[in-house]
């Protein structure tokens, strides 16, 4: 036996407190032999939900289609309809009893059946994990009784029987069958899908991305690419001005007036006196929005010049405005605009925010610092994001790895000095972090530019915000794009992106968002030979006329990779009423020749670490190195 080193030594030491004996030791590792051969429990892929609240609580809930691939595999003597019920009650435990109960058919019979029909489908599922983990993932209020259902053993007698139909006619006779439902309408769920990744963009466009953040916070297992939707939000509530008045905005420009007000407790008031002030021609929605793109064109302006390494001095527009012929100058040419009163702009120094604007930037400020929901979320999305994420051998981000024209990792200045590749990840999300930490004003500018520049990693297109709100023309509209969205097409670039991150190029794959996949217009979304996946299929119902889709999402199980494209989802009432699932199509991208067990997975390593350092105590408690404590 070698001789222990200190570190070694004091790790042994630790861990003996916990298996304070060598039976404690065995004891462990046999359990923990025992989960590497349990299959790998499946990941549930979504991006760009945009603030469509509705349809991702559907595809959350019902998992993709793993539900109802499950319900018709251990009900495969089910009719449709039941099947579909059943599956509609699963989603919306309590919504759909509360709908049976208006009708009068909620009756003992029918709870008697479904609670039956509900633990067989639990037992089903809960077989991939073990009962340890079962138990964790059982709500509180019935923990105990679902454990005892789910774990009845055959006797000879029936004992055990007769025991849990005691059970079932006492949840029935106690008037407590409606909650059992929703318990076990949750764990299925639990059960159904092991963990969660959210490829970026929770914000904008759609009404409701607090309601998506408030579900998010409660989900067991996840984690979040930030978008650079996001990252804008993310920017706003740690007090950058530049970010606060996008954000506004944008929202206005979305029609998401009252998610401002209603949703996150932020006044419009000042803003619409403001308006009224200096645009009292104009109707209320095209006052704010002029008063607020003009102020976002300052106040980038601001950040463009203090900030020369961004290399976005191509962005400066307002010293470009000819004010008194109504044109903007740009690349040799002028364009007539479409709004040629500018009140708050003086054109001999038109950066400069007048006292009106200083002021409201400054108000809007507070109450974007002062939302305590608002500040939840983001510190949500500090605490379980990241610009990327390596998991089970995949390599997971939102935008893009910046590229230059010949296909090579682009150099950009980030935190201080060049990096590239998978570094200038690392350096972006150090300064996202710093942002929310010290909320520096170097960092709060990054995190702005993180959002539209043209080598963000999580936009990777010129953002074309001027153009857009003043340029008739458009074909000014036309927004570049990194050459990563050219190259990442081709399967060597994406295997030159996954040896970067440290992975398998022969068995990993990039999963990727951001950019909607034209269904209607013949684009696919496997990439690269396969070793790439995006997963941004048109989520936001913005999107559903370009891409002929309402989204992809993905699955990776034990037994390989499919994808799933998603039609519109037409409501919960809907879904409610007539038992309406989201049609989806699955598409194949990989099967295993070789079922993927834990062992296979990340925290399969982890337990194989812990099984070995086990084995170490268990032969120092052998030896007598190490003293037993019983």
């Amino acid at each position: 036996m070698p001789e222990l080193n200190d570190y070694r030594w004091r790790y042994l030491k630790q861990l003996s407190r916990e298996y304070p004996t060598r039976y404690a030791a065995f004891t462990e590792i046999i359990n923990l032999q025992a989960i590497l051969n349990l299959p790998k429990g499946t990941e549930h892929f979504i991006s760009d939900v945009h603030g469509e609240y509705e349809a991702f609580l559907h595809i959350v809930n019902n998992c993709s289609g793993v539900i109802r691939e499950k319900v018709c595999q251990v009900f495969n003597d089910m009719s449709t309809e039941q099947q579909s019920e059943l599956c509609t009650l699963i989603y919306y435990p309590h919504e759909k009893q509360e709908l049976l109960r208006r009708q009068g058919l909620d009756t003992d019979a029918w709870y008697r059946r479904t609670l039956y029909e509900l633990i067989t489908l639990t037992k089903f599922l809960s077989s991939r994990y073990t009962r340890s983990k079962v138990r964790k993932a059982i709500p509180r209020d019935f923990n105990y009784i679902i454990d005892e259902l789910l774990h009845a053993q055959a006797d000879e007698d029936n004992n055990r029987q007769r025991y849990h139909e005691r059970i079932i006619s006492s949840i029935i006779e106690t008037g407590a069958a409606h909650h059992f439902v929703n318990s076990l309408s949750t764990l299925i769920k639990r059960l159904a899908v092991d963990h969660l990744h959210l490829v970026g963009d929770v914000f904008d466009r759609g009404a409701h991305p607090d309601d998506i953040m408030d579900l998010l916070m409660h989900l067991p297992s996840l984690d979040i690419e930030w978008g650079n939707h996001d990252m804008l939000w993310m920017g706003a509530a740690c007090g950058s001005e530049v970010c606060i008045a996008t954000v506004v905005r944008n929202n206005i420009n979305y029609g998401n007036f009252e998610l401002l007000e209603n949703g996150y407790g932020i006044s419009m008031r000042a803003l619409a006196l403001f308006a009224a002030k200096y645009y009292r021609d104009d109707d209320k929605t095209t006052a704010l929005f002029k008063a607020l793109s003009v102020l976002v064109f300052k106040l980038q302006g601001a950040v463009i010049k203090r900030n020369p390494d961004f290399d976005m001095q191509d962005r400066l527009f307002l010293d470009k405005i000819d004010y008194t012929r109504g044109t903007v100058h740009i690349d040799g040419q002028d364009y007539p605009l479409k709004v040629t009163t500018f009140p708050t702009i003086d054109p001999q120094d038109p950066y400069r925010l007048n006292d009106d604007e200083a002021e409201l930037i400054s108000s809007l400020k507070q109450a974007f610092l002062h939302s305590k929901r608002l500040q939840e979320h983001v510190t949500f999305l500090f605490a379980h994001g990241s610009m990327y994420k390596i998991y089970n051998g995949n390599l997971l981000y939102h935008g893009c790895i910046p590229l230059t024209a010949d296909g090579s990792f682009a150099k950009v200045f980030c935190d201080g000095e060049f990096v590239q590749g998978r570094a200038y990840l690392d350096a972006a999300e150090r300064v996202a972090r710093r942002g929310f930490d010290k909320r520096d004003r170097e960092s709060l500018d990054h995190m702005w530019y993180f959002w539209c520049g043209k080598k963000s990693p999580l936009s990777g297109r010129v953002i074309k915000t001027f153009e857009r709100a003043f340029i008739e023309d458009k074909a000014m509209h036309v927004e570049p794009r990194d050459p990563y969205y050219t190259f990442y097409h081709q399967e060597e670039t994406c295997r030159m992106i996954l040896r970067e991150f440290g992975l398998n190029e022969d068995t990993g794959h990039i999963i990727n968002g951001h950019t909607p996949i034209k269904v209607s217009s013949g684009e696919s979304p496997v990439r690269g030979g396969g070793r790439l996946l995006v997963i941004d299929g048109g989520f936001c119902s913005a999107y559903h006329q370009t891409t002929g889709i309402a989204g992809y999402t993905l699955i990776f199980n034990s037994h390989g990779l499919r994808l799933k494209a998603h039609r519109p989802f037409q409501g919960i009432a809907e879904a409610l009423r007539d038992n309406q699932d989201i049609s989806s199509e699955s598409i194949e991208v990989e099967h295993f020749a070789r079922r993927w067990m834990v062992a296979d997975c990340d925290n399969g390593r982890e337990i194989k670490m812990q099984i070995e350092s086990l084995k170490d105590l268990l032969a120092q408690y052998r030896q007598g190195t190490l003293p037993e404590h019983y």
